[in-house]
């Protein structure tokens, strides 16, 4: 079983920034993608982006050009920075790790962003 915690999350005005972690424990195996969703109010969930073992990152369209991310393997933990947020980005950020026992999801960290 793998335990994701998510951490970095909060209130911010419109263009400001964030920076999310995601700590991943309890594994035993490898972890190969591991990745960001969020959801907000009344809305499915929604990809935001994707890192590979080597920490490279898709990002979706609506983020593209002002969120980031990387991959610390040996903490295995892995970052998405959030930057000129607009209030359409509140929700809130799932991590999830996919390995050869399934996909395992975190909690979540609320991300509001105020207009």
């Amino acid at each position: 079983q793998v335990q994701l915690v998510e951490s970095g999350g909060g209130l911010v005005q419109a263009g400001g920034s964030l920076r999310l972690s995601c700590v991943a424990s309890g594994n035993r195996f490898p972890l190969n993608d591991m990745g960001w969703y969020r959801q907000a109010p009344g809305k499915q969930r929604e990809w935001v982006a994707t890192l590979n073992r080597d920490g490279r990152i898709i990002l979706a369209a609506s983020v593209k050009g002002r969120f980031t991310g990387s991959r610390d393997n040996a903490k295995n933990t892995v970052y998405l920075s959030l930057n000129v947020l607009k209030p359409e980005d509140t929700g809130v950020y799932l991590c999830n790790a996919d390995s050869s026992r399934g996909r395992f999801w975190g909690q979540g960290t609320q991300v509001t962003v105020s207009s």
